[in-house]
This record gives C-alpha cells, sequence and structure tokens, in this order.
C-alpha cells in the first residue's frame, strides 16, 4: 500500500491522517465539509510541529505535511489502496458511504471502518464485496496508542485481514485480531463496563467524578480515569458505543445511565464543547 484515503474529520480521522503520513503514506483526506478538512490538516501541522519540538518526529513537519491532500469527493480518491472510514456512529450513514466507496473504488482497494462498537458484519452487508471490509479500529490519541483492533466479519476475507496487518505493522502499531465480530470488540466491550459503573457510582452520589478519576489512577495504575477519558473521546461517541452493545445483547448491564444520556442532550460532550464531567477553557 502506497496510497491512503481517511473520510471523516473528527478527532480520531485527524490521528489518523498523522499516523499514516509519519509512517510515510500519501494521504487523501476528505469529509462533507471541506472547509473542516482545511482546518483538520491545519490541526495535523500544528501537532506535528509540537512533536519536532520535543525531538520526537522522524523527519521535516514541511515534508511530512506535504503528504496530506485535500479531496472535494470521495470520487477522487477512488485509486487509494486503503479507504478508512472516521465519520459518525451511525449505521445507516456508514452504509450509505460504503456504498459510494464500492462503486468509486477499484476492486482491489481494502475498506476500513474506525467504527468501535457497530458489527462490520451489518456495515459490509449492503455491499456487493464484503469480504474486502473489515474493522480497523484505532485508539485515542492515535499517535501515542499503539493499539489497533482488526475486526474481521463474517464475509471478511484472509487476504483482508492480511493486507490490514502489514499496513498497521508498518504504522509501528501492534494489532489484535477480532475474529468474532460483536459490538464493542475486545477493548470498548471491557472498558465500557468501567465507563457504566463510573457513571453509576456519580449517579448515586457515591463519589466525584474527580475522586473517581484520582481512585483510578492511583489505585489502578490507568492512565487517565474514566471520566477525563470519556470527555477526551467525546460523550456523544461513548453514547453511541454503548446504545450499539446494548441493541446488539439487549443486557440491561450495558445500558448507559441517565447521567450520560442528559449530559449529551444538553451539548456537555467533553474537550471538544468545552464543557463535559470537567469544563474547559479555549485555551
Amino acid at each position: 500500500m502506497k496510497t491512503v484515503c481517511v473520510i471523516g474529520t473528527g478527532t480520531m480521522g485527524t490521528g489518523i491522517v498523522q499516523a499514516c503520513a509519519q509512517a510515510g503514506y500519501k494521504v487523501f483526506m476528505s469529509d462533507l465539509e471541506t472547509e473542516a478538512v482545511s482546518k483538520a490538516i491545519d490541526s495535523v501541522r500544528w501537532a506535528l510541529e509540537k512533536l519536532s519540538a520535543k525531538g520526537l518526529l522522524k523527519g521535516p513537519v514541511g515534508e511530512i505535511a506535504g503528504r496530506i491532500s485535500k479531496v472535494e469527493s470521495i470520487e477522487e480518491a477512488g485509486s487509494a489502496d486503503l479507504v478508512i472510514e472516521a465519520i459518525i456512529e451511525d449505521l445507516d450513514a456508514k452504509q450509505e458511504l460504503f456504498i459510494g466507496l464500492e462503486k468509486s473504488c477499484a476492486e482491489n482497494t481494502v475498506l476500513g471502518s474506525n467504527t468501535s462498537s457497530i458489527p462490520i458484519t451489518e456495515i459490509a452487508s449492503v455491499l456487493k464485496k464484503p469480504e474486502r471490509v473489515a474493522g480497523i479500529h484505532f485508539f485515542n490519541p492515535v499517535h501515542r496508542m499503539r493499539l489497533v483492533e482488526i475486526v474481521k466479519g463474517v464475509l471478511t476475507s484472509d487476504e483482508t485481514v492480511s493486507r490490514i496487518r502489514e499496513f498497521v505493522i508498518s504504522l509501528e502499531k501492534e494489532p489484535v485480531l477480532v475474529n468474532r465480530d460483536s459490538a464493542g470488540f475486545i477493548v470498548n466491550r471491557i472498558n465500557g463496563m468501567a465507563f457504566l459503573e463510573a457513571l453509576r457510582l456519580l449517579e448515586k452520589g457515591i463519589a466525584s467524578a474527580q475522586d473517581i478519576d484520582k481512585a483510578m489512577r492511583l489505585g489502578l495504575g490507568y492512565p487517565m480515569g474514566p471520566f477525563e477519558l470519556m470527555d477526551m473521546v467525546g460523550l456523544d461517541v461513548v453514547l453511541a458505543a454503548r446504545m450499539g452493545i446494548y441493541n446488539e445483547t439487549r443486557e440491561p448491564a450495558h445500558f448507559p445511565p441517565d447521567i450520560l444520556r442528559k449530559k449529551v442532550k444538553a451539548g456537555q460532550l467533553g474537550r471538544k464543547s468545552g464543557r463535559g464531567f470537567y469544563h474547559y477553557s479555549e485555551k
């Protein structure tokens, strides 16, 4: 693989673009809002400059950033060897996008989804060739987190998995294979239960968000507490992921507490909105 197209300019899409550019790939970036792409590319350059200032970047900022280009539509990126979808956690939106990708991309293009909760089999079920679709689940922040979950749908081919595995290793990241396509995969399935228990403790007034985070950092060695992490990921993303698992399993233990759903309804989504379980200044 030499060229990668990333669709979506959120935190994850931007991080994936940066990781690919740093690894030497030519990267196309696309989004429904073309202005968002320009802002995302500026954000990547800013991040690269910060890494360079700390001596953590291999190569000049200009050379790495120069590998990233904006495309107006997915048709323009049809020649990419790999397309990674990183849009909202909505099955209908993802299926519509993948139908367009199947029409636009070459037959040997690998199609990947960065979904954190929606089964790959469902996403690929609307395609004529679902065997070339797999999950490529990165973790936030992408440039620091080494883990990538490769998720195999019911019809995903071994060749697709093999090509994605080689790609992940080329980014100097560690792949793990999810053999059975289940909502939440590995990490989110386990970590999501920690989120829910933390939310229930807060909702019942057993402890504050700050003290729960402190307890998890100092008691279990977590780099971030659950509320800090949820704010960074985005509470809307956390809610969508938890509901995805609940809708598949129908197990009451996976249903998110009121406090999370009310935060999302109020627009308190975490760092990106300036307020979640913590307050964030613009700086």
